[in-house]
């Protein structure tokens, strides 16, 4: 690895922990209804919104009542998109005269369960089919809603374990108004001036035309990117506004944008964790976390960037310079945009697919092998290296709860956590969750990877072809939206296969852990003795990182090694001959 990678490694994480203890201590203060400056702006607009839906933000709801508020919030959200989109021909803002056409059935069906599920993947190119309504209404209220609701989620399990003897987790309604307007609304206003500052466009005008030098016709689409931008990125939702996503000029302009980009795609995440920390009464709780987030994190990127620099044995063979001089970066750049190089590409595709965030700078399809199995083991761990926004928090929830679980039984003492008592209930609820993303994963892979009108859409054979169909269920199982590309995805079975991956990984994981934050809140603290198990320092953080790693490698092992690690060993074999 260059001495320029490592820097840039230190820059970022530097940057990350600045973020992390001011962000996370304000979002605390906004979740437990404090008094914030912005309420003086905001106030009047929160109570307005809690007359208009007539709700009490006052109420505090069991864990069922959150739930079915939720889902009943959701189904709303999905239905109001599926209906926006297949009648975009007669809404506004269309001057492109994008119609029911452009929006067949079946891709409506995905692309309002993707945006719906926070996962924004995208079966179909953004300025050939989707109008500036259905960017702006009925999707990027998406981008707000669905953070929304994450960060909803993880607080609620994070009130089950700081409270004592309550009924209740909170009032859904009151959680998603005040991180809309109170976290991401600030936040994305600040951000779109920055985009906008780099030279993200921001326009309600047509596509323009212009005649190139060469004399021929040339159409350039543009539109209110920058606004999208921000919440894409900072919510962890990832749609683009273009095809080719965070690789387009117009979304990502240079190295600048492109720093701030990977900054603001953590910068929720990692905030939590000190918000997690603030609110159970023990800031070293959520650093421990955190913590452990980093090191998944930090040993993904070491490994991506190494791969990709180290480039393939056929360039070698080819007498290809593959190390960085500083005249050309070597290693392997198909993919990769010139403005970015090496690093930025690997570190983007790593931070994007640690958190359910799916942008992209460059093409995952072309990394080398073990470059390639990264951003896909990152999802495959439950999104929980920093994860999307609450998304991760609450993913890596459950596996400190499976974490405490194994230690009591190595130590022969009821498993505590956050001075909760760790009982058959709550591992239930955590395996259920971890077991729902690994039978959807591996089902839909598994079916797909056998049925003719599945694999005829395949641009390769063999393992990387393999690794594009697990890729593909991982990304939409797990939320993240990113994708190998090498499927042609927009067909009725992969649209509906996909939806229902994406249903499934989102919601058939927040009911048991709600469950799980409901019987947490009604139990009463647990004191502390010389028997219990220290969940706030690094010896806790490297076991929840061996338990993330442990559950990852049984859970997909036998997948992993069907297509990168078995793709990596052909690449090795064919290079000496």
């Amino acid at each position: 690895m260059t001495f320029s990678a490592i820097l840039l490694l230190l820059c970022y994480f530097a940057a990350l922990l600045l973020i992390t203890k001011p962000l996370g201590a304000y979002m605390a203060r906004v979740f437990a209804g404090e008094r914030t400056p912005l309420q003086r702006v905001l106030g009047g607009l929160e109570r307005t919104t809690y007359r208009v839906l007539g709700v009490d933000p006052n109420e505090d709801m069991k864990w069922t009542t959150y739930c079915v508020a939720l889902l009943l919030f959701s189904l709303a959200s999905l239905v109001f998109s599926y209906g926006a989109l297949r009648l975009q021909g007669v809404l506004p803002l269309n001057p492109q005269h994008f119609g029911a056409t452009q929006m067949p059935a079946h891709l409506a069906f995905n692309t309002a369960v993707s945006f719906t599920t926070n996962t924004n993947w995208q079966s179909y190119s953004p300025e050939l089919t989707i109008s500036y309504f259905s960017n702006m209404v009925a999707l990027a209220i998406h981008n707000w809603a669905s953070a929304a609701v994450g960060m909803a989620i993880a607080i609620a399990l994070i009130r089950g374990f700081a409270r004592k003897n309550a009924e209740g987790i909170g009032n859904f309604w009151a959680d998603v108004v005040r991180c809309t307007l109170y976290v991401l609304l600030p936040l994305c206003l600040i951000g779109a001036l920055v985009f906008m500052a780099s030279g993200v466009p921001q326009s309600f005008a047509p596509y323009t035309t212009f005649t190139t030098l060469e004399g021929a016709q040339q159409t350039i689409a543009f539109g209110p990117v920058a606004s999208q931008e921000i919440i894409k990125q900072l919510g962890t939702n990832g749609g683009g506004f273009f095809n080719a996503n965070s690789a387009h000029p117009f979304e990502n302009p240079n190295w600048l944008s492109n720093l701030f980009t990977l900054i603001v795609i953590w910068s929720i995440p990692a905030s939590i964790t000190h918000t997690f920390g603030k609110m159970v009464g023990n800031a070293k709780q959520g650093w421990a976390v955190f913590g452990a987030m980093a090191a998944l994190a930090l040993a993904g990127m070491l490994i991506c960037i190494s791969a990709e620099q180290a480039g393939t044995p056929h360039l070698d063979a080819a007498h290809i310079q593959t190390a960085a001089t500083a005249l050309q970066p070597g290693g392997n750049m198909e993919g990769k945009e010139v403005r970015f190089g090496i690093v930025s590409s690997a570190l983007f595709a790593d931070v994007t697919t640690g958190a359910s965030c799916g942008a992209v700078n460059s093409m995952h399809d072309s990394y080398t092998p073990l470059g390639g199995l990264v951003p896909l083991f990152n999802m495959l761990t439950g999104e929980v290296i920093f994860g999307g926004v609450g998304a991760g928090l609450y993913g890596m929830l459950m596996f400190a709860v499976l974490a405490v679980f194994i230690a009591g039984l190595m130590v022969g003492r009821t498993p505590e956590y956050i001075g909760k008592k760790i009982e058959r209930f709550e591992v239930q609820m955590a395996m259920l969750a971890t077991l729902v993303l690994a039978a959807s994963v591996l089902f839909f892979t598994a079916l797909s990877s056998t049925y003719g009108a599945a694999t005829g859409n395949l641009n390769n054979a063999g393992p990387h072809g393999f690794s594009e169909i697990f890729y593909a269920f991982a990304s939409g199982t797990n939320n993240n939206g990113s994708a190998f590309a090498g499927i042609t995805a927009n067909t009725p079975w992969y649209n509906v296969t996909l939806g229902l991956a994406m249903l499934i990984g989102r919601f058939l994981v927040i009911v048991p852990l709600l469950a799980m934050a409901g019987a947490l809140a009604k139990k009463n603290a647990v004191a502390v003795s010389s028997g219990t198990f220290p969940t706030d320092t690094p010896t806790f953080a490297g076991l929840l990182v061996a338990v993330v790693l442990i559950v990852g490698a049984l859970s997909y092992f036998p997948g992993l090694s069907l297509g990168p690690i078995v793709e990596h060993y052909q690449m090795l074999a064919l290079a000496t001959h």
